[in-house]
C-alpha cells in the first residue's frame, strides 16, 4: 500500500504521457527525460493528455507500484505548466488535494515544521543521556 506520508518525495512530470505506457516505459521516462532514478522510492505522478487520469509509479524496495486514478467526471483542475522544467515537486498533503480535484496551490496547510516550545513534556523529562 502506498501511504502519502509527509517525508515522501513526490514529483509530477509536467508533460503529459501516453497512458498505454506500463511500468517499464514510465520507469524509462523517469531515467531519460526526468533524469531521476525510478528505484529511489520517489513517487512519480503522470497525467494523460486530456487531463482525465493520473498514473503514479513508485518502487518500494520489493517491486513497483503502478496506480491509476481515472476521473469519472471532469478533468484535473490544476497541473503545473512549466515549459522550462520537466518536473514539479509536491508535498504529500498537496497530492491528496490534487487527487480529489482540488487546487494544491490554493489550499491552506499548517507549516511543515513547527518548533516545539521548550516547556513541552518531552523537554521536562530530559533525554535518555541525562539518566545514564
Amino acid at each position: 500500500m502506498i501511504q502519502l506520508i509527509p517525508q515522501l518525495n513526490i514529483l509530477l512530470a509536467c508533460q503529459p504521457v501516453d497512458f498505454r505506457c506500463g511500468i517499464d516505459a514510465l520507469a524509462a521516462r523517469c531515467r531519460k527525460e526526468l533524469d531521476r532514478d525510478p528505484m529511489s522510492g520517489t513517487l512519480f505522478v503522470f497525467r494523460n493528455r486530456r487531463g482525465t487520469a493520473l498514473k503514479m509509479l513508485c518502487f518500494d524496495g520489493v517491486g513497483y507500484w503502478l496506480v491509476t486514478r481515472r476521473y469519472s467526471q471532469g478533468k484535473l483542475r490544476w497541473w503545473p505548466h512549466q515549459p522550462d522544467r520537466p518536473i514539479h515537486r509536491l508535498a504529500a498533503q498537496q497530492l491528496s488535494v490534487l487527487l480529489y480535484q482540488g487546487l494544491p496551490d490554493s489550499a491552506r496547510f499548517a507549516p511543515e515544521w513547527r518548533k516545539l516550545p521548550s516547556h513541552s513534556p518531552q523537554a521536562a523529562r530530559g533525554s535518555a543521556s541525562d539518566f545514564a
